[in-house]
């Protein structure tokens, strides 16, 4: 089975390498933005034209003379007892540990033992299909469930979402083979092999055609050589999604990694502010080899066309979880509120920390729509990729400004004490507004989606 010609390979001028030749760009980063686009508009064929960008109410609503308003609304979501019982079980769980103490290790990070004790509640087979061991749960179930998840711990939920959305789920179940997904999901399902996705690289971010990491046939193995960084949820005896040059042209392979550091593989591990209660480590490769037989083949476009398959998923994880953590932020500020006391009233009865309190409200019930709304979007076969970068931009930006703007503020110099909701988390409140593509570069992918016919 062999994919379609490369948006880097038989050479087809895009919309955004015409735009920025006419807009007096070098020829090199044309051609290397145009390859970007081109990438886009494979994903963009995966879906049938009622359901591509052109199509989205986001689109309509700006272009068409009739306003699309029922696309606007959420439909009921049909929750399968089984799966209630999973995601409630999950909750409790994570409830209980984080009550105990129980949840962290003595290095502040997820406990194995907490994971794998998920694992036995379906946690990690909520996205995966039914024939394989999962539980399938429409998005919109999983979205709105990440966000109670996330009141209780939002290093768990997002970890769902790495796994799930743009670990190594999706590329198997949306690319996969017969044979890969018969041998891959089953394991992701039952969490024996948890996952998450390599494509960052020390040189490569948003600028995804400087990819450096290379693949090469030998017999019925590739070789692989080169460094991945900022990868999240990586540990010995893990599965990746690997992103990697093949004849010079992007490819993913299924990677399960060896239980220990070898030759042939190694981590890279640096200090982190962010994603403290999770491991996120670079990782190098040198000469390790893969079967042949893990590599995924998109039926259009190459490993860039699965690599953005899965971000709008987890763009969307990414808003569900802001309103769980806006959430207790609200639960933080409204105690103190009524507790801390100037000139002989409490704060609570401030107009100013009323506004708060009240705009604090609104971001999270936005998120809430939001969530729903591109979840439910997604559910019906929409690509949505303009609602979903709106999602993750708001959401981000949204945490940040929660955290900054009305958290800090309204509990003053108390903030930075150790053990203070912001002082402990800070890093992990500002990091989402990198996560899925930094906020500024993802709202010109909005614009140029919004001139596609």
């Amino acid at each position: 089975m062999t994919s379609s010609p490369s948006p880097l390979s038989d050479h087809e001028t895009s919309f955004a390498e015409t735009a920025l030749t006419l807009g007096g760009k070098s020829a090199d980063e044309a051609r290397r933005t145009g390859a970007i686009d081109a990438a886009d508009d494979q994903v963009e064929k995966l879906f049938a034209p009622q359901y591509q960008t052109a199509q989205s109410p986001a689109h309509r609503a700006v272009w068409d003379r009739d306003v699309p308003v029922e696309l606007f609304e959420s439909e009921p979501t049909n929750v399968p007892a089984d799966l209630q019982r999973a995601m409630d079980a999950a909750l409790a769980l994570v409830r209980r540990r984080r009550d105990e103490k129980t949840l962290l290790d003595e290095a502040g990070k997820l406990r194995e033992d907490a994971l794998q004790e998920l694992a036995a509640t379906g946690y990690w087979g909520l996205l995966v299909p039914r024939k394989y061991g999962g539980l399938e749960a429409p998005f919109a179930a999983f979205a709105s469930f990440l966000t109670r998840m996330a009141t209780i711990d939002p290093t768990v939920a997002g970890l769902a979402s790495v796994h799930g959305c743009i670990g190594a789920v999706d590329p198997v179940n949306a690319f996969g083979n017969d044979e890969q997904k018969r041998r891959f999901l089953p394991g992701l399902a039952d969490g024996t092999r948890l996952s998450a996705f390599a494509l960052t690289e020390p040189r490569a971010g948003s600028d995804l055609t400087a990819l450096s990491t290379r693949a090469t046939l030998d017999g019925d193995e590739y070789v692989v050589n080169g460094e991945k960084l900022f990868i999240t949820n990586v540990v010995h005896g893990r599965t990746i999604g690997l992103v990697c040059l093949i004849d010079e042209q992007p490819a993913v392979l299924i990677v399960e990694l060896p239980p220990h550091d070898t030759d042939a593989f190694q981590f890279r591990t640096y200090g982190l502010w962010a994603l403290k209660h999770t491991h996120n480590r670079g990782l190098v490769f040198r000469n390790f080899r893969v079967p042949a037989a893990n590599r995924l083949t998109p039926s259009r476009g190459d490993g860039l066309t699965i690599a953005y398959h899965g971000l709008n998923l987890g763009r969307v994880a990414l808003c569900a979880n802001a309103a769980g953590t806006m959430r207790t932020m609200m639960a933080s500020m409204i105690p103190w509120a009524r507790y801390r006391v100037t000139y002989g009233e409490p704060i609570a009865h401030r107009e100013l920390v009323q506004r708060r309190l009240g705009e604090l409200a609104g971001l999270i019930t936005a998120c809430d729509a939001l969530t729903a709304w591109c979840a439910g979007l997604i559910d019906r076969g929409y690509r949505g990729e303009m609602e979903c970068i709106v999602a993750k931009i708001f959401g981000s930006e949204a945490q940040k400004h929660a955290a900054v703007e009305l958290l800090m503020k309204t509990h003053g110099g108390r903030s930075f004490l150790h053990g203070h909701l912001l002082g402990d988390n800070v890093h992990e409140f500002l990091a989402p507004c990198i996560y899925e593509g930094e906020g500024e570069m993802l709202a010109m992918g909005f614009f140029k989606s919004l001139v596609k016919q």
